[in-house]
């Protein structure tokens, strides 16, 4: 799913011209960049709203299902890493703990003691995607080793509606893949290890949606997993018992938040949900992927939604026009961003849109329009700490300047993008792959 979210513009990039620009691959590549691991930004939105959010992400299963009770780990929480995990993961695993502690202050740490509470297990991509085809990374209750997961498979002990608290959680994540998905699953499912099991398709602000724009917990992610160990709650609470006590909690951890206006918008229709689980998996063909996004628009139209469900039902249905029909496409991308541009909350999402809008402005050879929808975007994706996203960004800006005749902004901006490509994508080759794509966008000039 994230690669579908980054890389979209690649088949439209497949189909264009050769490369006729400077050789990318004669580049010197630098030093890997990282992130230093700091806050998006704060939880901007009404106490009052996201009381209800919290109710909904702690107390329902992705499935719909409900959960009886509150669970959470009750003291300190340790944290071990089993498996061949690079050191720039343990980095960012490192950085993630020190949010935790700092902004959600929960009492955690690593441990290379056998009994922690938490035990991340990476292991080949292969033997994930093996056992559950659908999924990056995942989490599960009281088991801790792949072994354990395997025996336990199809009984009540992976069921985490049975749980009336937490004490032993497993996480399994990909050895192989980029530094970023590595990370990116690192923040997911550790915040789910820790808190709220549910995703919310609505959420414009949180890693807890499918749509899988945001790499990194955010402010109000935080802000939930706070609440959730504020000391007003315990493990085995139900929901009314918390949600009487969350007015208080949120006044206290967020005053910012104390202020009228605060609404929640209907619910995700299990139909909406079905046809946007066709449209982004890969079983399906590809007519019947453009079919379900069509009705995933469709549904959303009839029932009067905008915002984030809206933009990325458009976003999903371009991505799949791309190859087919490319004005279809170009119009689900300019509707995507007219949802998004609705408020600076869905910033990031707008900047996900954008690497498809620079797609086009290039084949028109429209370098300033490039240029002015690149530039607001890779400062939303560096606020955000999505590298792929910002490198493949910097890398069309750098395009659109060499289009201009200014070829020293362009290499100097192109030699930027590489050290935050690195983590984005993995490889020199990956990497080169980006460069040559975007490179053969732009239709050659016609002989003077």
């Amino acid at each position: 799913m994230r690669r579908f979210v980054v890389l979209a513009f690649a088949v439209l990039a497949a189909c264009a011209q050769p490369p006729s620009g400077p050789d990318p691959v004669r580049l010197t590549f630098p030093e890997m960049q990282r992130f230093a691991g700091a806050s998006p930004g704060p939880a901007t939105r009404p106490n009052s709203e996201m009381a209800l959010d919290f109710i909904d992400l702690a107390f329902r299963m992705e499935s719909g299902r409900e959960l009886p009770v509150l669970t959470r780990f009750e003291g300190p929480i340790t944290v071990r890493v089993v498996g061949p995990l690079g050191q720039a993961s343990r980095d960012d695993l490192a950085a993630l703990l020190r949010r935790l502690r700092n902004e959600a202050r929960i009492d955690i740490s690593l441990t290379n003691a056998a009994d922690a509470n938490i035990v991340i297990e990476a292991l080949p991509n292969r033997t994930i995607q093996r056992a559950a085809p659908n999924a990056a990374c995942f989490v599960v209750p009281r088991v801790q080793s792949w072994a354990a997961l395997r025996a336990a498979r199809d009984t009540p002990t992976l069921d985490w509606a049975t749980l009336r608290q937490r004490d032993k959680v497993g996480i399994f994540i990909p050895s192989d893949v980029t530094p970023q998905e590595i990370r990116d699953c690192l923040h997911e499912e550790l915040a789910q290890a820790l808190g709220p099991l549910n995703d919310l398709y609505r959420l414009p602000d949180s890693v807890f949606n499918d749509d899988n724009i945001h790499a990194v917990l955010t402010g109000f992610d935080m802000l939930m997993l706070r609440a959730y160990y504020a000391p007003d709650l315990r493990s085995g609470m139900s929901a009314q018992q918390v949600s009487d006590r969350l007015p208080g909690i949120l006044s206290r951890i967020n005053p910012r938040g104390q202020r009228p206006g605060g609404r929640i918008p209907s619910g995700t229709s299990r139909a909406w949900i079905d046809a946007m689980t066709v449209a982004l998996g890969g079983r399906a063909s590809e007519p019947r992927r453009r079919q379900a996004a069509a009705r995933a628009v469709a549904i959303g139209q009839s029932l009067g939604w905008t915002g984030p469900r809206e933009g990325f039902a458009h976003y999903a249905y371009g991505r799949l026009q791309i190859g087919n029909d490319a004005t279809l496409a170009l119009g689900a991308f300019n509707a995507a961003n007219r949802s998004y541009g609705q408020s600076p909350i869905t910033n990031i999402h707008a900047a996900h849109v954008a690497v498809q809008l620079a797609a086009f402005t290039l084949i028109a050879r429209d370098p300033e329009a490039t240029i002015a929808i690149t530039a607001p975007a890779i400062t939303v994706a560096r606020q955000h700490e999505n590298a792929a996203l910002l490198s493949l960004l910097m890398m069309f800006q750098a395009e659109a300047l060499d289009m201009k005749g200014d070829t020293d902004a362009g290499m100097a901006l192109r030699l930027d993008s590489l050290g935050w490509a690195l983590y984005g994508f993995g490889t020199r080759d990956e990497v080169i792959d980006r460069l040559n794509e975007i490179a053969s966008i732009a239709p050659p000039l016609p002989p003077s």
